[in-house]
Parts: C-alpha cells; sequence; structure tokens
C-alpha cells in the first residue's frame, strides 16, 4: 500500500464556523459532526477535521488547495461576495492581487480561526520557464 495523508486535525474556535467556511468557499460540503469534529472532505479522500480548542491554543497553520481554473474563478467569486479579504502573497503584503504564479493563478485568505488558506490552479514546479 502506498502512503496517503488520510485527514488532518484543524483546530478553531467554532468547529462548525471553521467548517462551513471552508466548505462554502471551495464549494464542499461540511459533514455530520463526529465526536469533537467537523470534517470537510476534499476530492482527493483527504479529510479536514475540523476540532473546537480555545483560541489561546490556536497556532496559525497553512493549507493549500488545488483547483481547476472553474472552481478558482467560483471561490474567487464567493471570497468578493463575502467581502473577504485576500492576498496575492502569503506574507499577505499584496491586499486584493492574485498571483500567477507557476502559470497559473493563486490567492491567500484567512478563515475565522486564523489560518492561511491558499487555492492554486496549478501546483508547485509544474511550470517550466
Amino acid at each position: 500500500m502506498s502512503v496517503e495523508l488520510n485527514h488532518t486535525i484543524v483546530h478553531a474556535r467554532d468547529n462548525r464556523e471553521s467548517a462551513e467556511f471552508l466548505a462554502h468557499i471551495l464549494g464542499l460540503e461540511a459533514g455530520t459532526g463526529w465526536g469533537p469534529f467537523i470534517p470537510v472532505a476534499t476530492s482527493n479522500g483527504v479529510t479536514l477535521d475540523f476540532a473546537a480548542v480555545p483560541a489561546e491554543s490556536i497556532v496559525m497553520q497553512h493549507y493549500a488547495f488545488l483547483v481547476s481554473d472553474e472552481e478558482f474563478d467560483a471561490a474567487f467569486a464567493r471570497i468578493q461576495q463575502a467581502g473577504i479579504m485576500y492576498y496575492a502573497d502569503p506574507q499577505m503584503k499584496q491586499p486584493g492581487e492574485i498571483n500567477h504564479h507557476h502559470g497559473g493563478r493563486g490567492l491567500y485568505f484567512l478563515d475565522p480561526a486564523g489560518h492561511g488558506m491558499e487555492i492554486i490552479t496549478r501546483p508547485y514546479g509544474s511550470h517550466q520557464e
């Protein structure tokens, strides 16, 4: 059996709020709670299990999602409609812009718990100059 990432736990102040936020942006569904977790499953079988923890114990993490051009357009429209600030760079020094790295498009935004979320249309290193 090859090694695959199956799931990861994402700390949140409100697990339902954070799960539904990300699911909405990505056009996915927040699943039924299981124990302390609210799952959001991606198309490659990886599940993000949102768990509520005290705000002071949340450490910012980064999650990047590879999406199609059509999915990017839809997610970008939802980000803009919701008035969510987005950036072309992970340091958040280029507000209101998208990037065109690796021959695609990408942007960064924060979820309700302060985690850095990224959507990209091309994997890193996929574009040769």
